[in-house]
């Protein structure tokens, strides 16, 4: 579809028809710019628009998809054509507003999970479960974008990519217990006993012993399993 051609068509029929871009707006209910638009091909009217936009250019809208007057004899074959170059024209703006939808879920989803990380306090299960959240708006982003692909393959894209985010959120995490000395965000049970907090994650074992006191320090271990009593003793160690 040659917008170009069609804005000037459009033009070239105000014109004729004594009629000044804000009276064709006025009457169409659209701004001036708008018809500018239209008229220097850098968009399309609204399908919404085209039947009104034609009965006051006294035109068809197969000779204004066709940016021309369309003769008898050029009439069937230039309306299977237009027919085909709308589709295409539908598709085009339709993916365009999808792709558009899916990058603001992305960029959402994103904005979420980090923003939980830096607002809720470590202490708090909230910053996991909204991080959680964050990365689940960020791969319906994802799946919307390739969701044209096999779903084999989006299966297998969704599974890395949500992998390598949650492995992401979980390293930040454990960098900020290691650095900062602080509870781990994503942690499954939290132990206080004693002198000691334990906070017990997938992947390792946090323990704050002597907590709230001046001698207040913090160990990070491998993954083990340790009774009550073991927990008791362990800041005595």
């Amino acid at each position: 579809m040659n917008q170009i051609l069609i804005g000037k068509f459009i033009a070239q029929c105000r014109k004729n028809k004594n009629l000044t871009q804000s009276e064709l707006a006025e009457q169409l209910g659209v701004t001036d710019r708008s018809i500018s638009n239209w008229e220097n091909g850098k968009n399309m009217p609204d399908l919404s628009l085209f039947k009104p936009l034609c009965e006051l250019l006294d035109i068809t809208i197969n000779e204004l998809l066709s940016g021309e007057k369309v003769s008898k004899e050029e009439y069937q074959n230039k309306f299977e054509e237009n027919i085909v170059k709308t589709i295409n024209y539908s598709t085009k703006k339709i993916t365009k507003y999808n792709q558009i939808i899916s990058l603001i879920l992305i960029i959402f989803g994103l904005f979420i999970s980090l923003s939980a990380i830096m607002i809720f306090p470590s202490e708090s299960s909230w910053g996991s479960i909204y991080s959680v959240f964050g990365i689940i708006i960020f791969m319906i982003g994802i799946k919307r974008i390739i969701n044209s692909l096999k779903w084999y393959k989006q299966l297998l894209l969704l599974i890395v990519v949500f992998t390598l985010s949650m492995g992401i959120l979980i390293f930040t995490d454990y960098l900020n217990v290691k650095l900062n000395n602080e509870a781990p965000m994503f942690r499954i049970i939290t132990t206080t006993t004693g002198n000691v907090i334990y906070y017990d994650t997938l992947f390792y074992d946090v323990y704050r012993c002597n907590f709230d006191t001046d001698n207040e320090y913090w160990t990070i271990e491998k993954n083990s399993k340790k009774t009550i009593n073991d927990l008791i003793n362990y800041c005595h160690n």
